[in-house]
């Protein structure tokens, strides 16, 4: 039944249903909400909660679509969708120039070139309000906690995130929700590894809240965790920028609601989990690498001319100079074998995550309807 979903979501064509505009960003642009369905399950979904981490507000805006058509009526009637798309316009303009529209997969030359992530403390997935008068939250936040205290509690709350590299997917979980997920991650790792892929995983020991629930699984980070971490750095001025996060936010509007948090890479390496540290030698060696090849990027990208070279001259060096590189360090990348996880992919199990959460929502709450009988 997933995958005849998934199918169904990725295909429709239906139009766009006209959103809600529930706020502006910082630099002014729309932010789009929708509330779709009336079925007893109330389920939040959100995307764009870092800049550079594009597929899952692309998701979203396939689903939207395909729930608001005449072929969304089983998911509409299952649950109540309260789904913000892309809650970071800002982010999507500022790495418009890799961020390919339509992409089947992504370039990880021009990702290392051009990609724009907010620093820690000012990301959206950690700002929202630590009550509901926080003036400073970003606006995005305040759109966001307000669109959801109109719907809330929840059942379910999603937050669609992405990373730059890994071994493939890697999924967070609600820590308190994990007895009750047994069965739901056992389906999950059948459908990764019967595509081919294998799931990250690492160790961190609740560094940030991090905590491994089991191969491929992790907790979902906590905020107070997160300002452990930047103060245990001494660096108490980031460590104070931190807000609840989105999942943080959604369980304080009550209820005990699943969340959970996609994780899909955008590029994978091969070698990492095989010791999951901290840290994982072969993660390391990998962002050591990473590392490298965006400083010789950078630098012949902004390379400077022959002073005796003139106007046009100028521009033809550094150009070249750049193709160079760029050669170069595509060569490296595929020797050692990083490869760009394919878009539908990653698509494919943030639906599988979101209807195991579906799945297990339900089912908790009709076990719990049923000793309460």
């Amino acid at each position: 039944m997933d995958t005849l979903h998934f199918e169904q979501i990725l295909n429709c064509d239906d139009p766009l249903p006209q959103g809600k505009e529930i706020g502006r960003s910082r630099e002014g642009r729309p932010i789009l909400a929708y509330t779709i369905g009336g079925g007893p399950l109330r389920v939040s979904l959100i995307g764009g909660c870092h800049a550079d981490e594009p597929v899952g507000p692309r998701f979203l805006d396939h689903l939207v679509r395909y729930l608001a058509g005449s072929d969304g009526a089983e998911l509409r009637t299952a649950a109540t969708w309260s789904v913000i798309p892309h809650v970071n316009p800002d982010g999507a303009r500022a790495n418009a120039a890799w961020q390919t529209p339509g992409a089947d997969r992504y370039d990880f030359v021009q990702y290392l070139r051009h990609r724009v992530r907010e620093l820690p403390g000012d990301d959206i997935e950690f700002g929202f309000p630590r009550g509901g008068d926080d003036p400073g939250a970003r606006p995005e936040n305040r759109a966001a906690w307000d669109f959801w205290r109109a719907g809330a509690p929840y059942h379910l709350h999603v937050s669609m995130h992405g990373m730059s590299v890994a071994a493939g997917p890697y999924f967070l979980v609600e820590r308190s929700w994990w007895p009750r997920f047994g069965d739901a991650a056992a389906s999950l790792t059948r459908a990764v590894e019967d595509a081919g892929h294998t799931l990250h995983d690492v160790e961190r020991h609740g560094e940030k809240g991090f905590h491994r629930l089991g191969h491929g699984f992790c907790s979902r980070p906590d905020s107070r965790a997160m300002r452990r971490h930047f103060l245990d750095l001494g660096d108490r001025e980031t460590a104070a920028r931190f807000r609840p996060s989105s999942m943080e936010a959604v369980r304080a509007l009550g209820g005990d609601p699943l969340t959970l948090v996609t994780e899909m890479p955008l590029f994978i390496i091969p070698g990492v989990g095989a010791e999951l540290g901290p840290p994982d030698p072969v993660l390391t060696r990998w962002r050591e690498r990473i590392a490298g090849w965006e400083a010789r990027l950078r630098a012949a990208d902004n390379a400077p001319a022959s002073a005796a070279a003139r106007g046009e001259e100028k521009m033809a060096a550094r150009e070249e100079t750049a193709v160079r590189k760029e050669t170069t360090v595509r060569e490296e990348m595929a020797t050692a074998g990083l490869a760009a996880m394919p878009v539908r992919d990653q698509m494919r199990f943030q639906w599988s995550f979101i209807r195991a959460g579906l799945r297990v929502a339900r089912e908790s709450g009709e076990s719990r309807a049923g000793s309460a009988g």
